[in-house]
């Protein structure tokens, strides 16, 4: 067999505990080499990361507040997990490094990214692995945007170096040295990265699910679990609100065509999912791989007559939401009409001037704006050569009382798009599985 990487989330090493699930895990298959881990996560229901105690602690520092107390939180858990683990460190002589450079008004990433930094330290000593700092290995330009092949040049001459080792996700560095940090769940991105490094055979990312399911369990009791995906499929699902895996973590295994098996800490019995690059064999009967959906979207619908026979058009409408900063999500149109999807968080309460643009530099007829919408994706490699989808899908909908205010398929007829009223959403989710999959 080949090199395996196995990432571990927050809850899979939130406590001496869960450590010792990982490291059965990882001594259970030699060809586990190269380990991630996160912060430690939740341990219980009321409990708080590690990491949002790191930033409150920096938050208190920058409002002259009392922070120490906050600090203790975090020092007293990794000095019982050094403890339960028998392993000696001196986990004390990194936090209070940590805590004479918050005092200096370090960076909130470097802050940030020491969850990270010290539980790969004391698990790599708890599974004699070298720890590996990301630092200086995973890079970022002055734009924050991170450099992929310098990065996987970096990862791939230290990796060599050694045999086995534990590596912190989460951050990497900026031209200067200093800590950069990944967004959250920026650990399944270090994963994928030293995946592609090492050349992997597969990339495992243990979480405390078995895989993806078709449909959100809090919206779909009892919802199916997906077996096999596709890449392309997982982004479409990951875009519109699937949550297991950070969706920018997808690109560099694709790019090495590795495939990533999403596992369960707590259950290393199940299989979970396994996502490649190509769609696998469907079961008999299936249609769709999945279904998922996000909240508060504005669509604004732009009519003007002969706008068919019009140059420049888009290019001006795009160019306005540039100008505003506004990434645009979704682009359905007609002869006459072009509809713009924003996010709610993206306008930022700026829709009027935005509508003010529009009507000054596009100059049509009527501009139509529907607010409080959500979309809801359906997606299947299975969806494409099978007649009378969407008209299953349409039906559903209808017998189950949504009024359907938007419709946009891909080229890759891979997907569906319905945009709803977002009171509608849990409904049309329920309503799209069941006719489907039940």
């Amino acid at each position: 067999m080949g090199i395996k990487v196995a990432k571990f989330g927050g809850s899979s090493v939130a406590d001496a505990i869960q450590i010792g699930k990982t490291k059965k895990i990882i001594e259970a298959d030699p060809d586990r080499k190269y380990i991630v881990v996160s912060a430690p996560g939740k341990r219980f229901d009321g409990d708080t990361k590690v990491t949002d105690l790191l930033y409150l602690c920096k938050t208190h520092i920058e409002h002259n507040l009392p922070y120490e107390q906050l600090f203790q939180v975090v020092c007293d858990r990794y000095k019982v997990t050094e403890v339960n683990l028998e392993v000696e460190v001196n986990i004390q002589k990194y936090l209070d490094e940590i805590k004479a450079n918050l005092e200096k008004g370090t960076t909130s990433d470097y802050i940030a990214s020491r969850g990270e930094y010290l539980n790969a330290i004391l698990i790599a000593a708890y599974l004699g692995y070298d720890f590996v700092d990301a630092q200086g290995l995973i890079r970022f330009n002055a734009k924050g945007k991170m450099l992929a092949e310098e990065t996987n040049q970096a990862l791939k001459a230290e990796l060599a170096k050694h045999e086995r080792a534990v590596i912190p996700g989460f951050y990497g560095c900026s031209p200067d040295g200093s800590v950069k940090t990944f967004s959250r769940g920026g650990s399944d991105i270090t994963g994928a990265l030293v995946a592609r490094a090492v050349g992997a055979e597969v990339y495992e990312n243990w979480t405390d699910v078995s895989g993806f399911l078709v449909a959100d369990p809090r919206i779909v009791e009892g919802a199916k679990p997906i077996s096999t995906i596709s890449y392309k499929e997982l982004r479409e699902l990951s875009y519109m609100g699937a949550s297991v895996l950070h969706e920018d973590a997808i690109y560099p295994a694709r790019v090495a065509d590795i495939p990533i098996n999403i596992r369960n800490t707590n259950r290393p019995e199940d299989e979970g999912t396994l996502i490649t690059a190509e769609a696998g064999p469907l079961e008999d009967g299936q249609i769709i791989t999945g279904i998922a959906g996000s909240k508060d979207f504005t669509v604004i619908a732009l009519y003007k007559n002969m706008l068919s026979d019009e140059r420049g058009f888009v290019r001006r409408l795009t160019g306005i939401l540039e100008d505003f900063d506004i990434p645009l999500e979704h682009l359905p149109s007609g002869i006459d009409t072009v509809s713009v999807v924003l996010s709610d968080k993206s306008i930022d309460g700026r829709l009027d001037e935005i509508l003010e643009q529009f009507q000054q530099q596009l100059k049509p007829d009527t501009i139509d704006v529907s607010e409080h919408m959500a979309l809801v994706a359906t997606v299947g490699y299975g969806m494409s050569d099978r007649p009378g989808v969407s008209a299953k899908l349409f039906t559903a909908l209808a017998e189950a009382g949504v009024n359907i205010r938007m419709i946009d398929q891909g080229s890759s007829e891979m997907n569906i798009i319905v945009g709803v009223e977002n009171k509608d959403l849990e409904t049309s989710i329920r309503a799209i599985y069941k006719a489907f999959v039940d």
